[in-house]
């Protein structure tokens, strides 16, 4: 019997966001490298939001529509922070 194991990726980065430290939760259940990023953070009130990231020419992008501005804001961070944590 042949057993295939996956690589479920998942780490917590506190990142800045308006002079406060917000954690963000980053899942990746899929070990190919082109597949979706899970990232999910609390905003002020305790309510979750979620996002999903994809690769699109080496970099990662969200492509959540709807979600708050301080989020998308931190785009670039997200995709050096995934792109740090798969080396």
């Amino acid at each position: 019997m042949k057993f295939d194991f996956v690589k479920n990726i998942q780490f917590t980065k506190l990142i800045k966001v308006n002079g406060q430290l917000k954690e963000f939760n980053f899942r990746k259940a899929n070990p190919n490298s082109e597949g979706i990023f899970s990232v999910d953070v609390s905003d002020d009130r305790g309510n979750r939001i979620m996002l999903q990231m994809q690769k699109d020419d080496g970099t990662w992008k969200i492509i959540t529509p709807g979600i708050p501005k301080w989020v998308q804001e931190k785009e670039i961070e997200f995709n050096e922070t995934i792109l740090g944590e798969l080396k």
